[in-house]
């Protein structure tokens, strides 16, 4: 074999060797992209105890077990290897889900998620969530991870603090494959709720939530509402958009229960 053909030789390899490789990352990252957390567990009891977005504590600590295999389930999960709308989805299913375990910690004497704070902390920033060996708080899902690492401020209509005020819990889990659609649904169908807005001439009052995380909302509360409301309560904040004025709601901190 000549040096020439020598050469053509080992660069025909090389090529080989390089498209294998680049067709086995592919596959990896294929693979690691199509991980999907299974939440049929959590699909079950919410299917069976929550209903217009009312939840039945009674039936989730009558199941306290289920719900205790799903949140062991969710502690084996390293959600770094999870797509980001998998992540997603991970974190909104694992407070939502915690947040309901705390309440059974008090039920049935508990009336709003309040009394299980102390006067030191509060329920948000108990240490009992435990995810890929940490323990943290809802504090810690909602304000380290889910609000910075997203930016979406429609997590604040995902995520339910177990309060009647509070944007309602979904009947079924976020799954990240539809989580963009289940996201504006749950953000939809808050805002257009009657009671959860309320006109006083030219005066409109909206949820707290919006006080409490203005910045999330790039201080631009109507623009946000414009962009989810539909029909007679679009029209209408479109008809006086020029001279409207926010206001806020009281927020009614109760048990969120049936």
């Amino acid at each position: 074999m000549s040096i020439r053909d020598r050469k053509t030789y080992v660069f025909k390899n090389i090529v080989l060797v390089l498209v294998a490789f680049g067709f086995l990352g592919a596959v990896l990252m294929a693979g690691a992209a199509a991980i999907a957390v299974d939440h049929s567990l959590y699909a079950d009891l919410l299917k069976k105890f929550v209903h217009n977005g009312k939840v039945n504590y009674q039936g989730f600590k009558s199941q306290e077990a289920e719900l205790d295999r799903y949140l062991q389930m969710l502690e084996r999960i390293d959600p770094q290897k999870l797509s980001r709308n998998e992540q997603f989805a991970f974190y909104a299913n694992a407070y939502n889900a915690w947040t309901i375990k705390l309440i059974l910690s008090g039920y049935p004497t508990v009336k709003s998620i309040k009394d299980l704070g102390s006067f030191l902390k509060t329920p948000w920033e108990k240490k009992f969530v435990r995810i890929d060996g940490r323990v943290l708080t809802l504090d810690d899902i909602e304000h380290k991870i889910l609000r910075p690492q997203f930016k979406d401020p429609r997590v604040h209509f995902a995520i339910n603090c177990a309060a009647k005020s509070c944007p309602p819990l979904r009947s079924e889990p976020y799954r990240g494959d539809i989580l963009d659609a289940q996201l504006d649904n749950s953000t939809r169908a808050f805002l257009n709720d009657p009671h959860n807005f309320r006109w006083e001439g030219n005066e409109f009052y909206v949820s707290r939530i919006f006080k409490w995380f203005a910045e999330d909302f790039n201080h631009d509360v109507l623009g946000f509402y414009l962009k989810y409301a539909t029909g007679d309560l679009k029209s209408a904040l479109e008809e006086h958009k020029d001279d409207l004025e926010i206001r806020y709601l009281d927020y009614d901190w109760s048990l969120n229960g049936d």
